[in-house]
């Protein structure tokens, strides 16, 4: 068995006295005491999560925009400023998710993608094959030598603006989505949280300090359950779980980072999820009873029977929430019935997310 990769503040984990796990082949910290207070902090106040896990891939050329064009389902061809970012699908032939990704637009020739830690290798090979393929005039440089900080909650950009006031300037005025590039740092309004932040690429000899100096002004550390749990709360699908190679974006419920307007725009997948009609959708669901609600619950309903994806307790709502593939003509309001070790217990049907900065999401009339 090969050891497990660590990011460059595993010795900050360590001190923080963090319950360390395997994620994905990485040494990672599941939480430092309580998931729960770690929830709520990124809710209510600021959190900060050790992301280096996760691979910034740098694509530079004359033919970068073409490449990423053919390459992902959404169109880069949206980014027209410098630092906006764009959420996207990465698919195969079959029109299955090998990855969900961000892609950043720095200039024609200079883009950023953001790829989950567990798919990075794969996702790097796939790229070189599909430039390859095409023979697009564009270099995919993986960047190992950066670490990566997510800075979360109402108070994040006011904490990030105390701990390095010689970054404000550029800082104050990213719009949500968009990144500013400086001194090879990348500080991105994006997150996985559902509440405002940022997300932070820089030099790896570099994060220690940042983190340390969070650390001194009362920001909390978090960990990959607290994570979880918000992301579910924001109704954000996680890769391996929600979807993968065998999910279309339709099944994932990401028809809308799929861009179909250019009927001209060819794109790897495309002719797959246009030609053939998707089965099942992604809906949430609040059970009505006591019970948590768990991945592969079987979920009866009028249509027939769906799946959980991913399911929890909700810390901000005191009732479980789950992520559903349910069948086509469920629709929200829809009372079904989850199967809790054996017993039937209902749900009901809501659209995502359920938590919107802080609050809970009101039912649509």
């Amino acid at each position: 068995m090969s050891a497990l990769q660590r990011t460059p503040l595993y010795e900050a984990h360590v001190a923080a006295k963090a319950r360390l796990v395997d994620f994905g082949g990485w040494e990672m910290p599941l939480h430092y005491g309580s998931q729960i207070e770690e929830h709520h902090a990124v809710r209510q106040n600021v959190g900060m999560f050790d992301v280096s896990h996760m691979r910034s891939v740098d694509i530079s050329g004359p033919q970068s925009r073409e490449f990423l064009r053919y390459l992902l389902a959404n169109d880069v061809n949206k980014l027209k400023s410098t630092g906006r970012a764009l959420y996207s699908c990465m698919l195969n032939p079959q029109g299955g998710i090998i990855d969900d990704l961000i892609a950043y637009y720095f200039a024609d020739d200079q883009w950023r993608l953001v790829v989950n830690a567990a798919c990075a290798e794969g996702d790097i090979a796939w790229m070189k094959r599909v430039a390859a393929a095409k023979s697009f005039d564009a270099v995919i440089a993986p960047r190992a030598d950066l670490a990566m900080l997510a800075l979360q909650g109402p108070r994040a950009l006011e904490v990030l603006g105390h701990v390095r006031a010689s970054w404000s300037a550029a800082v104050i005025d990213v719009k949500p989505f968009t990144a500013v590039m400086f001194d090879d740092v990348v500080v991105a309004r994006t997150g996985y949280t559902g509440e405002d932040g940022v997300e932070i690429m820089l030099p790896a000899d570099q994060v220690v300090d940042l983190w340390n100096d969070l650390l001194a002004v009362g920001v909390r550390p978090c960990g990959l359950g607290a994570r979880d749990t918000l992301r579910l709360e924001a109704g954000m699908n996680l890769y391996g779980q929600d979807m993968d190679v065998l999910t279309t974006p339709a099944q994932a419920g990401l028809t809308w980072t799929v861009a179909l307007a250019d009927v001209a725009r060819e794109f790897v997948g495309r002719a797959a999820i246009t030609e053939f009609a998707a089965t099942g959708q992604m809906l949430g669901l609040k059970l009505q009873e006591k019970g948590v609600m768990r991945a592969h619950m079987t979920v009866a309903t009028a249509h027939g029977e769906g799946e959980i994806t991913s399911g929890t307790m909700s810390p901000t709502l005191g009732v479980s929430i789950a992520m559903a593939r349910l069948p086509q003509g469920v629709s929200v309001g829809d009372e079904v019935h989850v199967n809790i070790r054996g017993k039937s217990v209902p749900a009901k049907v809501c659209q995502l997310p359920f938590v919107r900065h802080g609050r809970a999401v009101e039912p649509k009339t």
